[in-house]
């Protein structure tokens, strides 16, 4: 076990000696035409950015991605984010037996309770056929991929477990969506719920860091998913023709517009549903844990997130602030 303190904790000015994972490193060049390498280096809590100016070329020969070294220097500010800055770096010693899935960020949830309320939700299902497809398929070293992988690279339920996770919780977004309105077919709604990010189990690899695969970059999770399904029903005697089509289209369509990587934008209830109960679960997620690792020192103002188009405000009211306001205005 590591016994260091934690990146998200640390503010500018802290010291930095830790074992971390090199996440990313790069070659650049700035404006002026100088050399350095880039580095992206985290523990299981935070990434920061690190950039190496002198002896670069030696740096770069020598680790890569994946790779745990040792990084002694200090937390300083630049342009709003929090780096690294380096006075010395080395990779590791021969005794010091480190395993890259140390530096992993995991779910903070129960991964055999998660696993056990997933299974259990499949038995639930009234379809015989649909019952039977989720079946052939979360088993096995399927589940077991499953249940282990990330959701995202970087911007939700980015750690392992988080896939699982990120898939419960749109169930039961769906789940709350058909009791509101019973004109949705809950087993169509809630396999396509199952199955929407099933592709990322071969999309992202994870063993030392969150990175794609070929297969992921030349095909994408959305239509792995889709070909998945095709082949699986085949296995299934007498599988609706017309069920197979509309479940593979919740899963074509639920990022919802074609510039979003959809091959086809949402056409049935069920598909529209799935769409922003994906986007709910993933949106919540990713700005819980931007407020939580990248509000300012001294500010209530997240850094301005790219993939946000926005910074966040992190108002810090809690429930039990609440109760208390509560109190003193209607007691």
């Amino acid at each position: 076990m590591l016994n260091q303190k934690e990146l998200s904790a640390l503010s500018r000015g802290d010291s930095v000696d830790h074992f971390l994972i090199v996440r990313k490193l790069e070659p650049r060049i700035t404006k002026t035409n100088r050399q350095y390498l880039a580095m992206d280096l985290g523990d299981k809590s935070f990434t920061l950015n690190a950039n190496v100016w002198e002896n670069f070329e030696t740096v770069s020969n020598s680790i890569k991605s994946g790779d745990v070294i040792k990084v002694s220097g200090t937390i300083e500010e630049y342009q709003g984010n929090l780096q690294i800055k380096i006075s010395s770096i080395r990779t590791l010693n021969p005794d010091e037996n480190l395993s890259s899935s140390e530096f992993l960020p995991k779910s903070k949830k129960d991964s055999a309770c998660m696993k056990n309320n997933f299974l259990e939700r499949i038995e639930n299902i009234s379809s015989p056929y649909l019952k039977s497809l989720m079946k052939l398929i979360f088993s096995g070293e399927h589940m077991e991929k499953f249940s282990t992988a990330p959701a995202g690279k970087t911007w939700h339920h980015s750690y392992i477990h988080g896939l699982i996770e990120h898939t419960i919780e749109v169930i039961n977004i769906c789940d709350l969506m058909c009791d509101i309105h019973p004109e949705i077919n809950r087993d169509l709604l809630v396999c396509g719920a199952m199955m929407h990010d099933f592709g990322k189990t071969e999309e992202l690899k994870y063993k030392k860091t969150f990175e794609y695969s070929d297969k992921g970059k030349l095909i994408g999770h959305i239509v792995i998913s889709a070909m998945l399904i095709n082949e699986e029903t085949k296995k299934i005697a007498g599988f609706p023709e017309e069920l197979k089509n509309c479940l593979i289209h919740i899963i074509l369509s639920h990022q919802g517009k074609l510039e979003y990587a959809s091959p086809v934008v949402p056409k049935t209830l069920e598909a529209i549903t799935l769409y922003h109960a994906d986007e709910l679960s993933a949106k919540a997620n990713a700005y819980k844990n931007a407020i939580a690792t990248q509000t300012k020192a001294d500010s209530k103002w997240t850094n301005f997130l790219n993939l946000a188009s926005t910074d966040l405000f992190n108002h810090g009211i809690t429930a039990e602030i609440e109760e208390e306001i509560n109190k003193t205005l209607f007691d």
